[in-house]
Parts: C-alpha cells; sequence; structure tokens
C-alpha cells in the first residue's frame, strides 16, 4: 500500500484507488468508519467497489450487509441469539458504510433505511437492551419528534445518565461503544443524532440546541434514571452543541465533553476553505456538512457556518458545567485553535490532547472520557 496516498490530504476528490487504500489503512486500524465490520468481508466489499458515486458506492456496502441481516433472520429463527445479535450488528455496519456519510443519494437512503432495522434487531437482542424512545418536539422542520435510544446498566438503581450525539456521520446508532463502556461502568446512556443528522427534525442553525433540551428534560424527569447526575458528550462536530449547552444550562449539568467539535475558528471562511478535503476525511465532507446545515450552494455553507460561532454569539465568557475539551492534536477538520480559545473564556477547562487527526482516536481516548465522567458523576 503506498501510504503516501493515505496521509497527504489529496487536494480535490479522492479517486477510487486512493479511496480503497484509504480505507484498507483505517480498516487495518479500526478506526472510524472501518471499525465496525467483520475486516475479511469488509475487504471484499472494498475490492469490488467500482466507483464512489451514489449507487456503485451502495452496491457494494448493501450486498454485505444482506447477506448479515439474512443470516441473523435464521440464527433468531432457530434459537441462537447470540448469533443473531452478532450478526446483526454486522448487517447494521455494512448498511452503515452504505449510507455513509450521508443519504444523499436514494441507494444511500435506502441503505440508511436498512440500517435502522438491522440495528433496531440488534438493540432488541442487546445486552443490556439498546431501547428506542421518542419524544415530541414542536418546533421541527423536518418533523415533530425527537427519537433517541436508551441504555441502561444491568442491576443499578436509578443510574446516572450521559446524553449523547455524535457529528455530522456519526449517528445515534454510532455510539454503541460508548454506550458499551457506560453501562460497564454502571452509567445509563441516551444515544441521539447530531443537529441535521439522521432522524434530527431541524437543521444546524444558530439554535440548534433547542433539539436537545426536551430529550435532557425527558432524562431529568425519569424515574428510572438519576436526572440530577447528568453529562452530555458531543462527539466531532456535535461537540459544539455540548459546549453551547454547558454554558447554557450549568446548573443542569454535571459535565459536558466537547470530543473534536469546533466553537469559532473552525467556522471561519478561511478554515471552511482550508477543511474541504482533509486527509482525515474520507469524501463528501462538504456535501454532508451542508447537508446538516440545509445549505444548498457554497455561500449558504460558508455562511451557516459563519452564524454558529459561539464567540460570537457571546456566551463564552459565562459560567459554564465543567468542560472536557478532547482532541487530536493535528486535526484539520477541526483547528486546534478553538481549545485555545476555550481556555481563554470563562470557567476553566479540563484539555486532554492526543497523538493524531481528528477526535485523537487511539486506545486511550474513550477510557480517559469514561473516568472523567465518573469523577464528574460521583
Amino acid at each position: 500500500m503506498n501510504v503516501q496516498n493515505v496521509t497527504t490530504d489529496p487536494g480535490g476528490p479522492r479517486s477510487l484507488e486512493n479511496a480503497k487504500a484509504w480505507m484498507k489503512d483505517r480498516l487495518g486500524k479500526r478506526v472510524h468508519p472501518l471499525g465496525l465490520t467483520d475486516p475479511a468481508e469488509t475487504i471484499r466489499a472494498i475490492d469490488r467497489l467500482e466507483g464512489l458515486d451514489g449507487a456503485n458506492w451502495a452496491k457494494s456496502w448493501v450486498a454485505s450487509g444482506k447477506e448479515f441481516l439474512a443470516n441473523g433472520r435464521l440464527a433468531e429463527e432457530r434459537g441462537d441469539l447470540e448469533a443473531a445479535r452478532a450478526a446483526y450488528y454486522q448487517a447494521y455496519g455494512f448498511f452503515f458504510l452504505g449510507r455513509f456519510p450521508c443519504p444523499n443519494h436514494p441507494h444511500k437512503l435506502a441503505s440508511y433505511e436498512l440500517e435502522l432495522e438491522a440495528y433496531g434487531n440488534f438493540g432488541r437482542l442487546a445486552e443490556p437492551p439498546i431501547e428506542p424512545v421518542t419524544v415530541p418536539f414542536q418546533e421541527g422542520t423536518h418533523g415533530d419528534r425527537v427519537r433517541f435510544y436508551v441504555r441502561k446498566p444491568t442491576d443499578v438503581a436509578k443510574p446516572p445518565v450521559v446524553i449523547m450525539w455524535g457529528g455530522v456521520d456519526a449517528w445515534k446508532e454510532e455510539m454503541t461503544e460508548l454506550s458499551s463502556q457506560l453501562a460497564a461502568a454502571g452509567i445509563a446512556s441516551i444515544a441521539m443524532d447530531n443537529v441535521g443528522t439522521g432522524e434530527s427534525p431541524i437543521k444546524a442553525k444558530a439554535d440548534g440546541e433547542k433539539q436537545f433540551l426536551p430529550v435532557i428534560e425527558w432524562a431529568r424527569q425519569n424515574e428510572d434514571l438519576d436526572g440530577t447526575r447528568l453529562v452530555l458528550i458531543g462527539r466531532s462536530f456535535g461537540g459544539h452543541w455540548a459546549t453551547k449547552l454547558a454554558h447554557l444550562i450549568p446548573d443542569a449539568l454535571r459535565g459536558a465533553v466537547n470530543w473534536g467539535g469546533g466553537v469559532h475558528y473552525m467556522f471561519q471562511r478561511d478554515w471552511v476553505e482550508q477543511s474541504r478535503y482533509p486527509d482525515s476525511y474520507l469524501m463528501e465532507l462538504v456535501e454532508t456538512r451542508s447537508r446538516m446545515l440545509g445549505a444548498s450552494n457554497d455561500e449558504e455553507y460558508a455562511e451557516g457556518f459563519r452564524i454558529l460561532s459561539l464567540l460570537d454569539q457571546g456566551i463564552l465568557d459565562r459560567p459554564s458545567a465543567p468542560l472536557l475539551l478532547v482532541n487530536g492534536k493535528d486535526d484539520r477538520q477541526c483547528p486546534i485553535a478553538d481549545i485555545h480559545l476555550l481556555l481563554e473564556h470563562g470557567s476553566p477547562k479540563t484539555v486532554r490532547l492526543f497523538p493524531g487527526g481528528h477526535m485523537g482516536f487511539g486506545p486511550h481516548t474513550v477510557p480517559t472520557i469514561v473516568r472523567w465522567i465518573e469523577q464528574r458523576l460521583q
């Protein structure tokens, strides 16, 4: 494999061969978005890819996903729930890749619908189970509800709770590994979609935090959860909203984690241009961000980012709930300058930078976040 092709900023959309090399590199490291699926079958799906267009892209991944989905149904029929659970999870993982990074083509949308079906089957059989919940949302322009997953640790009465969401391409279904580690620590989790992604009822505008408020209130009022011990996690772009909520409702939270999200510099026009084709991203980053924002052209994309600046919104000097800021020190999707900016305003924060690029993925990243959360919830 030509490592140079994998690690260097492509300067434009990737070729098919460059994309295949990038995916195999990430698969070997088991890093997002290639950390969920069976390696041997993933290699086969990569090798048979005929193009990066929506139809060819979805075709290869969906073929693998349907095989695992059929295997899961057969295993469940014969009562082998462990095998069924594993097969459903694999089906979900391949359908996730089929819609990745966003369902901006009819075939990718069909893959996303299969992803939701497969994940629902997995969630029924997961230990502990992953239960879908919906709450009404009156201000939605693309729906009148917020849908999320609840996972409670076994044999823990009224556990504390973490509400978490992803960024532009990792949605509520991609919170499974984190929810498993939280459950093992005796912490309940609520996984929901970031604003403008997945089944979100709104696009990411300046007031997008309103999507999270009814879910936070649901957790605070739920008799099976200890809503007085509540932490937020925003992954990637979602860290923006975790940071904003930490400043807007500090008294309701024990803490919040911004894991790779921007607050000001990320949303400036020069960074928008610089980050079109980062080496850490496979393809269609601008298209995926635009879909989240509801932007239809470059000017709307740049303006949609600009209005999200928390510095310009004037909230960074307010007191905040305890904040943990996590990222890779060489991130090219979200500038490290945003972490420095946060340290210069408002309440003191905790920072952990890891080697590498966006989000600082590595063996110590998630355990570091979970330990910090445990401390905040004690």
